[in-house]
């Protein structure tokens, strides 16, 4: 399934909410995403017709098993690509900044040579 860039943003937002909330509620997405109630219910919807993410019983904002693995597959592309652009000496805001556009479109072939690439450079700098 191919999901839009704006799916996979929602996804990523909630994976990393997750990491750090107990329960993650739409409006802790709205806030982080600078997004409006209107547009979180509308991309909830839709995720959830996806069957990427579901609600609880207390309304709460839970991934699905088929959406934790999409959304760390995603937040995985973000931090190796964040790492990579720190490495050849972009600034970390700017690295994160564009590696939040990167990580959307880049192959599969493409992002794996990066991770290769950067798990190599890991083990020599240990």
């Amino acid at each position: 399934m191919a999901l839009q860039e704006s799916g996979e943003m929602y996804l990523e937002t909630i994976y990393v909410l997750s990491q750090s909330h107990a329960n993650v509620r739409a409006v802790d997405i709205g806030e982080e995403l600078g997004y409006s109630r209107p547009s979180v219910s509308r991309a909830m919807h839709l995720l959830k017709d996806e069957g990427l993410v579901k609600t609880d019983d207390y309304g709460f904002v839970v991934l699905t098993e088929a959406g934790k693995i999409l959304a760390k597959r995603i937040y995985e592309r973000h931090t190796v690509l964040t790492e990579a652009l720190k490495y050849i000496g972009v600034d970390d805001k700017i690295a994160s900044e564009d590696a939040c556009r990167v990580e959307h479109y880049i192959s599969d072939e493409t992002f794996d040579a990066i991770k290769v690439f950067m798990a190599g450079k890991k083990k020599k700098k240990k």
